[in-house]
Formats: C-alpha cells, structure tokens, sequence
C-alpha cells in the first residue's frame, strides 16, 4: 500500500509557499490508517517503551493508536494553559515566533523508557522541547517517530543522535 496516496498536499496554507502535509485524508481511510499504523509500530517493535509522549495536536492523533499498538501509555504534551494539573514547560523558536509546551509534571517518573512520537518531522523544534520535558523529568528517550519527514528541513539533526524512524519522507518543498 502506498500510503502517500492517502495524504494530500494543500498548496499555501496556512502562508503563501507553504505545502502543507494534510494527514486527515489517511486517518478517515481505515485501512491506509491501520496500515501506517502497523508500520510504525513495527519500527520500534525491538525497544521497550513505557510511554508514548505526543505533542498537540496531531501528535495525539498518531501518538495515541500507536501507544495502543504497542501496549504502552500515552502522555499528552499540551500548549500553555490546557493542562488542569501542575506543569513544567519548554519554549521553542517557530518561524514566526514563539510557542510553550507544558506537562503535567507527574506524567513521567525517573526511568521510565519513551518514545516521542509526532505526525511529522518538520525542523524539530516541537519534538525537541518535547523531549527536554522528558528528561527533565527524569524520562530516557528511546527515540523520536514520524509518520511524515520533510528532509529538506533537516530536523533529524536536531535531535541528538537518538534513534529516528519516519513511515514517509519528503525530500522537497
């Protein structure tokens, strides 16, 4: 099954020269979703993972089945001020400015194995901060999942070495 065929490309959204990656077309077709589903879970099938950590909002989106799939908890990763409990948080640089990601400071204990997963991999801003709220909670990252990459963009070098797996790639804008 070629799953880029279940993905559309929006052309200037949600700025002009933007090609935005629109995974919602995947999702509503079950068996393209079960399929990358399945593929990513078999990406990381030989690490232990405790939790899965997706960032908002599309990283519930494939963070959560894939938590399921691999018989592990998901930890949501929320924006500044949607989380009811007490939080730690990291800012991180977007094109435009600035965002904050918060976690409920009791969502991981020290030791726990993680897997950081996200719908795409665009510069690596987003998982990064994400994964400095792991650790500095005490979490060990396992590695980094994307269903999507742009590698034109270079993320995965941002993101210390540890363990990358993408189920798409795409190598230009």
């Amino acid at each position: 099954m070629n799953i880029k065929d279940s993905i559309r490309i929006i052309p200037d959204f949600p700025k002009p020269g933007i090609q935005f990656i629109d995974i919602t077309t995947m999702l509503k077709d079950g068996k393209a979703m079960k399929y990358a589903f399945d593929k990513m879970a078999d990406m990381v099938k030989d690490y232990q993972v405790d939790l899965v950590v997706g960032p908002e909002a599309r990283g519930f989106l494939v963070g959560a089945p894939l938590a399921y799939k691999l018989g592990a908890g998901f930890v949501p990763v929320r924006k500044s001020g949607k989380l009811p409990g007490e939080v730690i948080e990291a800012s991180y640089q977007l094109e435009y400015g600035e965002d904050t990601l918060q976690i409920h400071k009791d969502a991981i204990t020290p030791g726990v194995k993680v897997l950081v997963v996200d719908d795409l991999l665009a510069t690596g801003g987003t998982v990064w901060s994400t994964a400095d709220l792991v650790r500095t909670l005490g979490g060990e990252i396992v590695g980094f999942v994307f269903l999507v990459e742009l590698t034109f963009l270079k993320g995965r070098d941002k993101l210390g070495g540890y363990p990358v797996f993408s189920l798409l790639e795409y190598d230009s804008e």
